[in-house]
């Protein structure tokens, strides 16, 4: 991989993960207030666009979610994931 498409992808990472992040903030919120809430699929496809990180720090830092089994073991499960197709991809660009 060239220095500016990792580079783009390290910006990609880390705004996706803010926003994943920022998502579960804003759902929280709106639970405690209860007026309309984020779609937990739209939670989930942050996490899967590989924001897996940010949400889960947000789900334990502002206790939202952690009380749901799908929350608690498919955050961990996709960040798995992403780290295991991660590691892959850098294996097969090292050689």
């Amino acid at each position: 991989m060239n220095p500016v498409m990792g580079k783009l992808l390290l910006i990609y990472l880390i705004l996706i993960n803010l926003a994943a992040f920022c998502l579960m903030w804003a759902d929280k919120r709106r639970a405690e207030k209860r007026i309309w809430r984020i779609r937990e699929r739209s939670l989930f496809l942050s996490a899967a666009l590989g924001g897996s990180i940010g949400a889960i720090a947000g789900m334990y830092l502002f206790r939202h979610k952690t009380k749901h089994p799908s929350f608690v073991i498919g955050m961990p499960l996709i960040l798995l994931f992403q780290t295991g197709a991660g590691l892959l991809l850098f294996l097969k660009l090292m050689h």
